[in-house]
């Protein structure tokens, strides 16, 4: 990576981990920050608090680990989406992982009486992957095996599909839609240390990908025909990245619910400062999600003290204006999304 890169990465890596000492600090009830720093720099009377412990170990760490992962998962699969559709304004929604977790979410809850919250989680990780697997099935058969169309086009027919059956199931069901309703606003509260856990093998797989995809990615950019004669396989490609978007996206909207725009906006950002650098788009957009996160779910905590806000509102607020700038904005057609 060049030097503003890494310059840039650095300086997200430390406003990261303010943010994520800050999140530790601050929440939505009566614990006070003075406290809460207390009981992190291990004061006595304030370790002997089952209550500052309660809020800071038990509510807020965990949300604040999850923010993190799902802010690297959709920053880094937005990127690889874009980059290999060729699409600046590509987001992670696309391969019906959404509408597909939205599905499965809506059938364990009527139809195997799931109540807890891992078996949401269990049930929208199941219902996203198959739908992505489906999609990469229709996109990997015919002639244009492969394509970036051929990829969009099945992501979004499933996607219209799934969404229809969800609706439907919902309309029957007063108990599912409450239930539904509150996965799908889009939330880091009450998430636990032990439903976060089990998804962090599956977003580093998907990272692993996504890093030895970099080259391939790159040699994309510069055209199908362009990366045939340098060795690669176009079609080939676009599947194993569609399958760590899918381990990614999938993951964090588990995990988080549907939230819309970090993975459109995050790798813009991060262009502004590599260029078309593959390697730096993906650390770069990682690293902006995951800071955007973090804070918009702090911002969450507070705007409405002593209740919160659902992350995803906050989100869509900023991100609907800056997709609309973006979209107006002369730049977007000269984007360049690899290397």
């Amino acid at each position: 990576m060049h030097r503003p890169t890494l310059w840039a990465a650095a300086a997200l890596v430390v406003l990261l981990l303010l943010l994520g000492l800050l999140s530790l600090l601050v929440g939505s009830g009566s614990t006070p920050m003075g406290r809460a720093w207390d009981f992190l720099t291990g004061d006595p009377s304030a370790r002997a608090d089952a209550q500052i412990r309660l809020a800071v170990m038990d509510v807020r760490l965990p949300r604040t680990l999850a923010g993190a992962l799902v802010g690297v998962a959709l920053g880094a699969a937005g990127c690889l989406l874009q980059a290999v559709t060729r699409n600046p304004l590509a987001e992670t929604g696309l391969l019906g992982v959404n509408s597909g977790a939205a599905l499965g979410v809506v059938i364990g809850l009527t139809y195997f009486e799931v109540t807890s919250a891992y078996g949401v989680l269990v049930w929208a990780l199941v219902g996203g992957m198959a739908a992505s697997a489906v999609v990469l099935l229709l996109a990997a058969s015919g002639r244009a095996a492969g394509s970036p169309l051929r990829l969009v086009l099945a992501g979004s027919a499933l996607g219209a599909t799934f969404h229809g059956m969800t609706s439907y199931v919902l309309l029957g069901e007063q108990a599912t839609f409450d239930t539904y309703r509150y996965w799908t606003i889009g939330s880091l509260a009450g998430i636990k240390t032990s439903e976060t856990y089990p998804l962090i093998p599956l977003i580093a797989v998907g990272l692993l990908i996504a890093f030895c995809c970099v080259r391939p990615l790159s040699a994309l950019a510069l055209g199908d025909d362009s990366a045939r004669s340098l060795g690669h396989h176009p079609g080939r490609i676009r599947l194993i990245v569609a399958a760590a978007v899918t381990l990614l996206a999938g993951s964090a909207v588990a995990l988080a619910g549907p939230i819309a725009f970090l993975g459109l906006l995050a790798p813009y950002a991060a262009r502004a400062v590599t260029g078309p650098r593959m390697a730096g788009q993906l650390v770069l957009s990682a690293l902006v999600a995951a800071n955007v996160m973090i804070a918009a779910d702090l911002l969450a905590r507070v705007v409405i003290r002593p209740w919160e806000t659902p992350v995803s509102v906050l989100l869509a607020f900023i991100g609907g204006p800056l997709l609309i700038w973006i979209a107006r904005s002369q730049r977007m057609s000269t984007a360049g999304v690899g290397a």
